[in-house]
């Protein structure tokens, strides 16, 4: 027993002293995945689902909080290097997804209204400390080696407040017309995000020398960014008849909302492409990283975002989409999940090995 005991403390500091909050990703593209089974018609798929995302969520943070405990110095020096600061987006970003999943299979507006509280309070927090570091810090990286696209992750949090935001204001009562205020300004400035990084980043795709090992799963977020754009736009336009001022700004909404689905549409072929030149040309090898939640999200996004653009702008027939790409996204989902396991299993055989 004091061996069994031991073993267990011995696995879990080690996943205290690898964690990093990249691990969040895995609650945002399970949470969304959720979601967008669950308007599929896959309820209880869904809603296993779901409650994953919460119990890893849970897991997440007591493991965050540890390693704040046992290594400040090192979460905290993340917090200002071009390389690792915008992990820590994933934490914003998977509260909003887990509150807007919390509305979409439960109608849970309280609790949804705490992770928007919870999640504004992040988002601040990380936006201004974050861009602030980065700017004043005096060793800087070069281009090439500072950005990628994890970089987005600062604008999928942005239009996941926004999100959130848009699905609370239909129950908001008195508060309906800021909260759709609040909710499209942070649609505009994570907009904005995208265009000044998404530069940078096809800067850097087009200028300078591109190794497979470059190529990470969060380019995926190129496509992610732009698909829970298209979503929280498809809420906005849902949402005009509480608040007049979106209906005067409706031709605006659809065709802002369409050109950030059509910039996604148009990034999926090329980040697959990109991905078999890694895997299938380069041999670049196919192992398990928690940074493979960061592509597995956004197909779960675009399947989410199709969905409600087509039936938000009345475009059946791209309702197609959204109900065979949703297989995708599961498959992607079940392949990340398994080489989770499987990491998991490796780390503790290694541990109680030694």
């Amino acid at each position: 027993m004091i061996a069994s005991r031991g073993g267990v403390r011995a696995i879990v500091l080690r996943a205290v002293d690898t964690f990093t909050p990249a691990g969040f990703a895995m609650v945002m593209a399970t949470g969304i995945v959720s979601s967008a089974a669950h308007e599929l018609g896959m309820r209880s798929l869904g809603l296993v689902l779901f409650v994953l995302a919460v119990a890893a969520y849970v897991i997440l943070w007591a493991l965050g909080v540890a390693c704040l405990i046992r290594h400040p110095r090192r979460l905290l020096g993340d917090l200002v290097r071009h390389t690792g600061a915008f992990a820590f987006f994933t934490t914003v970003a998977a509260t909003c997804v887990l509150g807007s999943g919390a509305i979409a299979l439960f109608d849970a507006y309280r609790i949804a209204t705490g992770l928007w509280a919870f999640g504004l309070v992040l988002w601040v927090t990380l936006t201004y400390t974050v861009f602030t570091g980065l700017t004043i810090r005096e060793d800087k990286p070069t281009l090439a080696q500072g950005i990628s696209g994890a970089w987005l992750l600062a604008v999928v949090s942005t239009q996941a407040i926004a999100l959130l935001s848009a699905n609370l204001a239909t129950h908001a009562g008195a508060s309906k017309l800021p909260m759709n205020f609040f909710a499209l300004s942070m649609w505009l400035w994570g907009g904005m995000l995208y265009i000044w990084m998404i530069s940078l980043i096809f800067y850097r795709y087009a200028f300078f020398e591109f190794a497979p090992g470059d190529l990470t799963p969060p380019y995926w977020i190129n496509m992610g960014a732009m698909a829970i754009s298209s979503l929280t736009g498809a809420v906005l336009v849902a949402n005009t008849p509480d608040a007049p001022f979106l209906r005067s700004t409706l031709p605006f909404l659809k065709g802002f909302t369409v050109f950030y689905w059509a910039t996604g549409t148009w990034w999926l072929p090329m980040l697959a492409i990109l991905a078999m030149w890694r895997h299938v040309w380069k041999r670049f090898p196919l192992r398990y990283d928690p940074l493979y939640w960061g592509a597995v999200f956004p197909l779960g996004m675009y399947t989410a975002c199709t969905l409600a653009m087509s039936r938000a702008l009345e475009l059946p027939f791209l309702e197609f989409v959204p109900r065979y790409f949703v297989f995708i996204a599961l498959a992607a989902w079940l392949a990340t999940f398994v080489g989770l396991v499987s990491s998991i299993a490796r780390g503790a055989q290694d541990v109680v090995a030694t």
